[in-house]
């Protein structure tokens, strides 16, 4: 607690000697004047009135024998003063000579002190209580108890809204189109986040959000309001790890607006949104780290279950529950499907949390899967007409010398043997973006539509070759 200084009291002196005030005379209701003294012991004659006082080397000896100062001041000289404890004469203030005047009807007690003692006194007084009454109020607005009416100041309240570029008015006009996802399937039970597509109840999601109620179990949806809604698995894709679901009978959806991310940038600011270790409602911001970054992805099954993304990579923190949720730019647009973390816990004994290296399926990408998974259920992927050598170490995707179960490594008259692909050819480049690896090859292709026609680079006994390839469909995984 801050105390203010106390204020130091001045102690005000008059300079010996100097005038205080002009002594009673005889008969006035101080007293009578005192007795003269003998003729014998008269005092000398008082000093003129410009120099009073007694001479300072006199001495005269009292009737009581004692010595003081000679040329006391009598009674009724004018210029006579009493300084604090002092007899009229500078003797002890009892006892002196000539004895000092008595009031009427005291029983012979001296006068009452006046003047400098008393406002010394009062000055003292007004500093103690002034002191004490202000350490009191100090501490009675520290404790804040309410006797003091204590009232601390705060800004006014101003708008709940927020501009439309703000990470706050992004999240105030996007939130109502986020929406919770909860599946119980054979003891298990998963948390994710998913987007709202249409009013008509589509909610597109990551597929290993609802991979596991696929045959059995159940999935529950948790809107903005709280609310909570059974929902059914409309499709899903293990390759693009999208799913669709869909809830019935709720009115009032917030669709989200689907961006176009072949426009973003390195450096855009991003905010995700999503229920990280099942926090609903979680808003984080960062930036676009990085663009078409070739990831793969297990899921628990393993094997096939892999997902080939060429992601938009961000430093928005992204932890598990996220998956599924929006990536959206500064205009509220979704630009990505958050699907995937690089994690500190490399152990892979349970979940890590976000180490600022997220990944999230471009959303033109994940338009296109979701509108084939709600009109047909099942996705077309672009395919090489290939099988790869996933061991081969080198630079480049190699084609391995056979299928799997000995069938030919180039599929007959598909499109990699109409474009005059052959087993061992190492491809290194796709549009003129380089290939380190068979998963990099499949991420590239798969960022493109059947029938979509690509140039690859390819390396051949020492010699390089340029063909164009008209990429095919397929529905498998």
């Amino acid at each position: 607690m801050n105390e203010g200084k106390r204020a130091r009291p001045h102690w005000w002196r008059r300079p010996q000697g100097a005038r205080r005030g002009t002594a009673a005379p005889a008969g006035t209701p101080y007293g009578p004047a005192p007795a003269t003294p003998p003729a014998e012991d008269a005092a000398p004659p008082t000093a003129p009135p410009d120099r009073p006082g007694p001479a300072p080397d006199a001495a005269e000896t009292a009737p009581d024998g004692r010595t003081g100062p000679a040329g006391p001041a009598v009674p009724n000289d004018p210029y006579a003063v009493t300084m604090p404890g002092e007899g009229v004469g500078g003797g002890p203030a009892s006892g002196g000579w000539p004895p000092r005047p008595t009031a009427a009807g005291d029983g012979g007690r001296p006068p009452e002190r006046h003047g400098t003692s008393r406002l010394l006194t009062g000055a003292l007084a007004i500093a103690v209580l002034a002191g004490a009454a202000g350490g009191l109020t100090g501490a009675l607005i520290e404790r804040g108890d309410g006797r003091a009416g204590v009232s601390l100041p705060q800004a006014p309240a101003g708008s709940d809204t927020r501009a439309p570029g703000t990470v706050a008015g992004i999240a105030q006009a996007t939130l109502p189109g986020v929406v919770y996802i909860h599946v119980k399937a054979g003891g298990e039970e998963a948390t994710g986040t998913g987007i709202v597509l249409d009013t008509a109840g589509h909610i597109l999601t990551n597929n290993h959000v609802v991979q596991p109620a696929a045959s059995s179990g159940t999935i529950k949806v948790t809107l903005q309001n709280g609310s909570s809604r059974s929902a059914s698995i409309v499709g899903r894709d293990t390759g693009y790890d999208l799913a669709v679901v869909k809830v019935g009978g709720v009115h009032g959806l917030k669709p989200l607006t689907l961006g176009n991310s072949a426009t973003v940038r390195v450096g855009d600011p991003v905010i995700a949104i999503g229920a990280p270790y099942d926090l609903e409602g979680t808003v984080t911001s960062g930036i676009v780290s990085a663009k078409d970054r070739a990831i793969t992805a297990a899921g628990d099954g393993g094997g096939s279950d892999v997902s080939y993304v060429d992601a938009i990579q961000t430093d928005a923190p992204i932890n598990p529950g996220n998956s599924g949720g929006p990536l959206m730019n500064n205009r509220g647009e979704v630009i990505g499907v958050n699907s995937a973390i690089r994690s500190a816990d490399t152990d892979g004994g349970g979940q890590g949390g976000s180490i600022g290296l997220g990944f999230a399926i471009p959303v033109n990408e994940a338009r296109r899967v979701a509108q084939q998974l709600i009109n047909s259920g099942h996705a077309v992927h672009p395919v090489v007409g290939v099988t790869v050598d996933m061991r081969y170490n080198g630079d480049g995707a190699r084609i391995a010398a056979t299928g799997a179960h000995g069938s030919p490594a180039v599929t007959p008259d598909g499109p990699g043997a109409r474009a005059g692909l052959k087993a061992g050819d190492v491809i290194t480049q796709v549009d003129g973006e380089q290939v380190t690896s068979g998963e990099e090859l499949i991420v590239r292709t798969r960022s493109h539509l059947p029938g979509d026609t690509v140039r690859l680079t390819v390396e051949r006994g020492g010699q390089t070759l340029h063909v164009r390839l008209t990429l095919g469909g397929s529905t498998g995984n």
